[in-house]
């Protein structure tokens, strides 16, 4: 007989099971309300909330006048989120953008097959209105960004002494890196929530903290005469062939540096492309032999030390021996009988040689030391070197020859500057400066501290020396070709054989002119300093014209009037 199951049983085992499956997720459901809520609420904020950063406006760095040197302005970055692309276009979206930010077609679609990544940055530095046409084509998964980018209003102007900004908007080189603190300002955050398609959620939290914009600089600079310095120091290293130069303006009273030029000089709105030496400011970084511009210190340390004086007679011969070298002046000549002027004015080195030698090595060094030599100048410039100043302890016999008209010590341009800003300052050496101020959290510019004033030589002896450089310009002087019609113009050529680490030896010439004028009252000092001319190489022949140029713009640019006087009548060569 066929028996029925009893359904009550059945009944049972089914609800047994019913309640071990309610109960198990019963107990799932503790464990997630309970026990894991706070951690899964964290890991879906975590999946909601978008932090991102709101970058600062960096500040701006100005000329003296306020000009804008280096700016900030608004950009876009241009980015996509390939998961959120419609396969179907991926082509269609790979040539808009290429099309649109000029960028190889291969390169986009690489970025769009890139599908498990939500975030991949094109284009940055996009400006707004390109970003916005962008935007107008409605292209699923492509978005725009609010940034900032980095532009120089001057292209190159002051490139070497300004430097740039990287990629992420932070100071690398030159005054951008030194004064990044500054300029870069803070950051801001905000966080907000987003949907599974990646659009703010309205309504929802939003935390924000507004980014605090960085400060303004103010340079010393004159951007007028910045340009006349570049554009004549430029034009003459293409004439004259040369591997590069430089140029150094400077008040006299403050110190206050009106122009630091060089040549060649990087683009620096496309800094990338440009060779790591013509990113440099090689005015205050670059070391060399200064030669006869040089003897100005020897003349300084005899006539403090009560020696000689600017009509003191010498009987100077062509050649000298010093210790195991003979040692020569610029062109062969008979022993002819000169004043110490004559010597300067003529730059004997030979001369020179037999002046140092009423003095002491150490007395020498320490004039060295006391105008600047072996340190840096205090100025604050990224990239300057303290040049090389041996001590006099270890000078050899003909070091100590060579060394006083200008071979065998090595300085930078901005030292040799401070030598005739000392001398053009009655003797008081006024540390260089770069930086007029700054602005404060409020907007309100705040001057930097006056530059200090040191005591060289004596007042007598600057004045004295200030004549003897007038001669050295005068028409029996090397420096002729510095006279600007109407001034008293003061200066020093330099000749100097130049070291070259590339040929392990002496190669080439580096030739120099520096100067002030007024001579009388002066103002404004200039040097230029061409390296490595291939078409002459005397100083007189080669920098002293650039001096000419830029001087005479500085004088119109500053407006000083020529001050009517006429220089004295200085003694060459005795009666016999």
């Amino acid at each position: 007989m066929l028996r029925l199951g009893n359904p009550a049983r059945r009944l049972r085992a089914a609800l047994v099971v019913m309640a071990i499956v309610l109960s198990l997720f019963a107990g799932r459901l503790v464990q997630l309300q309970g026990f894991d809520s706070k951690v899964l609420q964290a890991k879906a904020a975590q999946q909601r909330v978008q932090p991102e950063t709101l970058p600062a406006r960096r500040g701006s760095i100005t000329d003296a006048g306020g000009h804008d040197l280096a700016v900030t302005v608004e950009a876009r970055e241009v980015y996509v989120d390939p998961k959120d692309v419609d396969p179907a276009k991926r082509d269609l979206v790979a040539t808009t953008l290429a099309r649109e930010l000029n960028k190889p077609k291969e390169e986009i679609a690489a970025a769009l097959a890139k599908t498990e990544q939500r975030y991949i940055p094109l284009a940055r530095d996009v400006e707004p209105p390109r970003a916005k046409r962008i935007m107008g084509f409605e292209l699923k998964g492509v978005g725009v960004k609010e940034t900032y980018r980095r532009l120089y209003p001057g292209n190159s102007l002051a490139g070497g002494l300004l430097g740039f900004v990287g990629v992420d908007g932070r100071g690398l080189e030159g005054l951008e890196s030194a004064y990044d603190d500054i300029l870069a300002g803070k950051d801001g955050k905000q966080s907000i929530e987003l949907g599974a398609n990646r659009q703010r959620i309205p309504m929802t939290r939003s935390q924000r903290e507004a980014p605090v914009p960085g400060r303004d600089v103010r340079l010393t600079i004159d951007r007028d005469i910045q340009w006349a310095a570049e554009e004549s120091l430029a034009r003459q290293v293409r004439q004259t062939g040369a591997r590069s130069g430089s140029v150094i303006v400077m008040d006299v009273r403050t110190g206050q540096l009106l122009a630091m030029a060089n040549a060649p000089q990087a683009n620096l709105n496309s800094w990338q492309s440009a060779p790591a030496e013509d990113r440099a400011n090689r005015a205050a970084s670059e070391i060399f032999e200064p030669g006869s511009t040089n003897k100005v210190i020897t003349a300084a340390a005899a006539m403090e030390a009560g020696v000689v004086e600017p009509d003191t007679a010498f009987r100077v011969p062509d050649h000298i021996q010093c210790a195991d070298r003979q040692l020569r002046d610029a062109h062969p000549h008979e022993p002819e009988l000169l004043t110490f002027t004559g010597i300067l004015a003529e730059s004997s080195n030979v001369g020179t040689i037999m002046v140092a030698d009423k003095i002491s090595s150490q007395r020498l060094y320490d004039m060295f030391r006391s105008f600047g030599f072996g340190a840096r100048s205090g100025a604050g410039i990224p990239g300057e070197q303290a040049g090389l100043l041996p001590q006099w302890q270890t000078w050899s016999g003909s070091q100590r020859c060579t060394i006083a008209y200008g071979q065998g010590i090595s300085v930078t341009a901005l030292q040799m500057a401070g030598v005739y800003q000392t001398i053009a300052n009655g003797g008081v050496r006024v540390t260089p400066s770069i930086v007029a101020g700054t602005t404060d959290a409020h907007g309100a510019f705040v001057p930097s501290p006056a530059a200090k004033g040191t005591r060289v030589i004596s007042e007598t002896t600057a004045r004295r020396i200030a004549l003897m450089l007038e001669a050295a310009v005068g028409h029996e002087g090397t420096g002729e070709e510095a006279s600007i019609e109407g001034y008293r113009v003061a200066g020093k050529t330099g000749t100097a054989m130049r070291y070259d680490e590339k040929c392990a030896g002496y190669c080439g010439y580096t030739a120099t002119f520096v100067g002030f004028t007024p001579a009388d009252q002066p103002r404004l000092m200039a040097l230029a300093v061409i390296q490595d001319p291939k078409k002459g190489h005397y100083g007189g022949a080669i920098a002293a014209p650039v001096f000419k140029d830029v001087m005479t713009f500085a004088l119109k640019s500053r407006k000083i009037p020529p001050t009517g006087t006429k220089a004295p009548e200085m003694l060459l060569r005795p009666a016999e």
